[in-house]
């Protein structure tokens, strides 16, 4: 639907049945009860030519949208937060052009950018490399940055040059406004809960004074910024900020601190000009207290005490106070409230009357302070929007001295961005394994070349060899790029990549039914459909979760789409040798490569002589190599998970029969095919004595 609206709804849940599912009648999707519903909710809104236009806006979309707008506008009404959607000028229209990279669920798992997936924390993933911020609001800004790279080079670019700013700036500015950032509470959410009136005078206040106080605080830079900021995003965020957040200054002089820090409404306005009926109600107050003192006098003559006072104990007011002794020169139609043994207190009947009447008004003043409250916030919040986009800015601000700091500390470099389908990354390194690994520097860098020329690596090596994280590792640098941030290696360009979609893992679906490999193939499915030849695609051993012979068909006729009709940049890890032949097959757009390693031999076997097989001993080099690797050396992860050495040398002797019997066959298949292309009978008779010496009957003619 080209005029549909786009409205998203998140949940968040492990995977297991924690979800809430609310299910409405279908009479609220009907067209016209939906209709009239979101009339009547926008109707309130037109006050001037804008509103009518919005409104317009609204009623004019398309039918199943008035529905869904009625169900949720119905919905949120239960909460009290269906002014989110009053303002329907902010609503994002769903356009078919994309304005992010598309990373699916299952990339954003595979590739930890979230969480790890060890215990599922925040550390071990590139959201906590990349996490110096100093705001809470500024935080979740990066974690949409991570989630939404850019797919324009000029957005990106512009980032970059912030960050660059940042990093070759000889001014304190910065600094100075990081210290400011780093006092500031959370006041996007401040601002949501005063925005919905759910926020008490103590949050306000903090609010709108932190907001005031950083505006003040800008505005004192802004001379700084003018000659020292040459970032053009930099400097347009700063400079608005100040003009932005000028609409707090107003509220901040209505209230009184003290009353505000207490959370006291009756007392909370300093000018009540703009508040009749407080002033009003306050007024009747005073009145009444006036008449209650000067009644006071008329008590000192009846009981003939000049020096008489008002008491109050335990919240009751203007009490006469006698002692037990004088109680007799009461009259009789006082109220008595209260004794001890030796005072008793009284009401007078005026005092009866008008006490009553003093605590009403006062009931009345909170009632009115109240709903004065809510209208103050309703007035303020008219400028949500424009505060928000302040808020955004300082957010914005803040991921950029973030990704400063993370490129200053890991010694990243500034990639260079294309619109030319490459990835090319001279000695890059994985954001997260760098940092885990701290200043061991035991990290190997890799380089990569992926282009038109070459866009898919078929990868092959040694178990636990460095292959998966290899190509995270590309794929992450990827990503870092098109954010706007500097990247974990010594040279880097990047062309745009509109997605990048992930195969790797095992795990079944045992709630719908789903096996491991059908995980595994409805996962490829989705790519296969998605993926573009702008796209990055990564499949770490596919077919793995069947028969040889059924894995490697798979994945073959699988890769050769890719390669074929996809043409998207392709890292392809596998253990089937067969796969690789494909090079053979697309010399151009394919090559081999495995992470090196080298083979030690056992020395205690070789000086005793023993003829039984053990495991081979693997180095790992951690290099990308040019080339395959004929064998995956499953038996030495074993050694290192600690198997039993009996079943090693076992596996180790039936892996070295199996390994014969391959070698054998294929032996005989190239025999078979060079005799078949034979004429002469010597040949013949020698593959004959060949064959015989194996044990093999064979009967030719003389």
């Amino acid at each position: 639907m080209g005029n549909s609206l786009k409205f998203q709804f998140f949940l968040f849940s492990s995977r297991d049945d924690r979800i809430r599912v609310e299910r409405m009648d279908n009479t609220y999707f009907e067209y016209s009860h939906a209709f009239q519903a979101v009339t009547e909710f926008y109707a309130k809104e037109v006050a001037d030519s804008r509103g009518s236009q919005s409104f317009s806006g609204v009623i004019n979309l398309e039918k199943p949208v008035i529905c869904s707008l009625a169900a949720i506008i119905r919905y949120l009404k239960e909460f009290n937060l269906e002014k989110m959607l009053s303002k329907p000028e902010h609503f994002k229209q769903l356009s078919s052009g994309m304005e992010f990279m598309r990373i699916n669920g299952t990339t954003l798992r595979n590739l930890e950018i979230l969480q790890n997936q060890t215990d599922m924390k925040t550390r071990g993933s590139l959201l906590w490399v990349l996490d110096h911020t100093k705001t809470s609001f500024g935080r979740r800004q990066l974690k949409k940055w991570v989630t939404r790279p850019l797919l324009k080079l000029r957005d990106i670019n512009g980032r970059l040059d912030a960050i660059a700013d940042v990093l070759h700036s000889e001014s304190s500015v910065f600094e100075q406004i990081e210290n400011h950032l780093r006092k500031l509470p959370d006041v996007e959410r401040g601002l949501g809960s005063i925005y919905h009136k759910k926020c008490s005078t103590q949050e306000f206040f903090l609010i709108v004074k932190s907001l005031s106080h950083l505006k003040s605080e800008l505005q004192a830079l802004m001379p700084a910024v003018n000659s020292h900021v040459q970032s053009d995003l930099l400097r347009t965020l700063i400079l608005e900020i100040p003009e932005l957040l000028s609409p707090v200054e107003h509220y901040l002089k209505i209230l009184n601190e003290q009353a505000a820090k207490v959370g006291d409404k009756t007392e909370l306005f300093k000018d009540l000009s703009g508040f009749p009926l407080i002033k009003k109600r306050k007024d009747e107050i005073q009145e009444v207290t006036q008449s209650i003192q000067m009644h006071l006098q008329e008590l000192r003559k009846i009981l003939k005490l000049p020096s008489l006072q008002y008491v109050t104990v335990s919240g009751q007011e203007f009490m006469i106070e006698m002692k037990n002794s004088a109680v007799s020169c009461i009259p009789a139609d006082w109220v008595k409230v209260g004794s001890t043994k030796a005072v008793s207190r009284f009401h007078p009947p005026f005092i009866v009357e008008n006490y009553r009447r003093l605590n009403q008004l006062r009931e009345q003043l909170v009632l009115d302070c109240g709903a004065e409250w809510l209208d103050f916030l309703e007035n303020f919040g008219e400028h949500y929007h424009t505060l928000c986009k302040a808020v955004n800015y300082l957010a914005t601000v803040d991921c950029i001295f973030s990704l400063a700091k993370v490129a200053k500390q890991g010694n990243y470099c500034r990639p260079t961005l294309q619109e030319e389908k490459k990835i090319i990354i001279k000695n890059g390194r994985h954001p997260m394994i760098d940092v885990l690994l701290g200043e061991q520097d035991q990290f190997v860098p890799n380089s990569t070349s992926l282009s038109d020329s070459e866009r898919v690596m078929i990868i092959t090596g040694p178990n636990m060899g460095g292959k998966s994280s290899y190509i995270k590792q590309v794929a992450l640098v990827a990503i870092m790029a098109q954010i706007g941030s500097y990247v974990p290696a010594e040279e880097a360009t990047i062309g745009i990549v509109d997605a990048i979609f992930t195969r790797m893992g095992a795990a079944d679906n045992i709630y719908q039914g789903r096996s491991t490999f059908m995980e595994e193939l409805t996962d490829t499915a989705e790519i296969i459909r998605k993926a573009t030849p702008q796209s990055l695609v990564i499949l770490d051993e596919l077919g793995r979760g069947t028969s040889t012979h059924d894995g490697i068909a798979i994945a073959y006729a699988t890769l050769e789409h890719f390669i074929r009709d996809v043409k998207s940049l392709t890292l392809f890890v596998t253990h089937y040798p067969p796969v690789c032949e494909l090079e053979k097959c697309y010399p151009e757009q394919v090559g081999n490569y495995h992470m090196g390693f080298l083979v030690n031999e056992d020395e205690s076997q070789q000086e005793s002589g023993d003829s039984e097989q053990v495991p081979d001993s693997v180095t790992f080099l951690y290099q990308i190599t040019r080339g395959i690797a004929a064998r995956s050396y499953g038996l030495n992860v074993a050694k290192l998970a600690d198997v039993p050495g009996e079943i090693l040398k076992k596996a180790a002797q039936k892996s070295k029969e199996l390994e014969g019997l391959v070698n054998l066959r294929r032996k005989r298949l190239k025999c078979f095919a060079d005799v078949w292309m034979t004429h002469d009978v010597k040949v013949l008779h020698t593959w004959t004595e060949e064959l015989g010496t194996e044990g093999v009957q064979t009967s030719l003619p003389h």
